[in-house]
């Protein structure tokens, strides 16, 4: 999930060097949209098998997630485009802030349920247990990694993409509209974003206004961790603060008597990212993004 939360981040800071502080909030919306649409699906249609109404609420919360971003772009980022970095990201900031208002205020503040839509029965594997939640997320994950990464290495939109990183008004000369493959980055990234917000909410089985904040830092955490700009970085940033997140909660607490258990996992995302940005700032597997002229 953070992997899926972290291409988001890479992909819109390799094209325009943005870092779009309001992702985390479009992982929210689509996990309250898919909470919205399972209610709906409920009450008028109890019968509907629980694996049918999660796919239709992932697919309305991934529309909904790509027209708001597409919203976010062309009203808020669009016109700070040629301005000074600082404007953008105290744009996007304050994107995030206004998108946890309205959340709160059309969902309202309180904490709610999601339904358990798949077999809650643990598998055993290995000697440990997986749900088969955790499996669809693992799945999901992977199909949309391998989708995204054919996108951007085998079509036409991913070769705009890539020379609209490297040089916007060079693309443009040959033909290439920059502010469709921008818009197009924004939209793939929703689209990643809700389906981590619809597979979070199927897995910890709650969502509200501030869901998203957290793991939107933890997936630019994994975003710098990996290389940002860098997709295959972000994969593997993502994979790999999850990894230290579970070991630190897991293993370290048992070691330390709890006094670093699961309460305390969260600090060790934020050290991940101070220790990569004092010894390594490019990442990893360092930045592929050129410079521009």
């Amino acid at each position: 999930m953070y992997a899926l939360l972290a291409l988001g981040y890479t992909m819109v800071y390799g094209i325009i060097n943005l870092i779009n502080f309001a992702h985390g909030e479009v992982l929210m919306v689509g996990a309250l949209t898919s909470w919205t649409v399972v209610g709906v699906l409920q009450q008028f249609a109890p019968g509907m098998p629980g694996w049918l109404m999660l796919l239709i609420s992932l697919v309305c919360a991934c529309a909904v997630a790509a027209c708001l971003n597409f919203a976010i772009e062309k009203i808020a980022y669009r016109p700070l485009r040629g301005a000074p970095k600082l404007a953008p990201l105290i744009t996007a900031i304050g994107m995030s802030i206004l998108l946890q208002t309205l959340a709160m205020v059309i969902w309202k503040p309180n904490h709610k349920s999601f339904p358990t839509l798949l077999p809650s029965d643990p598998l055993p594997l290995g000697g440990a247990v997986i749900t088969p939640t955790q499996i669809l997320i693992l799945a999901v994950t992977a199909v949309s990694l391998a989708v995204l990464m054919w996108v951007v290495n085998g079509t036409k939109l991913g070769r705009a993409m890539r020379a609209t990183a490297e040089n916007p008004r060079v693309a443009s000369l040959m033909g290439v509209k920059p502010d469709f493959v921008i818009s197009a980055t924004f939209v793939i990234g929703a689209v990643l974003a809700a389906i981590a917000g619809v597979m979070w909410a199927s897995n910890y089985g709650t969502v509200q206004h501030g869901m998203g904040f957290l793991p939107g830092l933890k997936a630019f955490t994994a975003a710098v961790f990996g290389g940002i700009g860098n997709l295959a970085g972000a994969v593997v940033g993502g994979i790999l603060l999850g990894l230290i997140e579970a070991i630190a909660s897991g293993y370290i607490g048992d070691l330390t008597g709890g006094v670093l258990g699961s309460h305390y996992a969260d600090i060790f995302a934020f050290v991940v990212l101070i220790a990569v940005l004092t010894l390594r700032p490019s990442g990893l597997l360092g930045e592929r993004v050129a410079d521009r002229a």
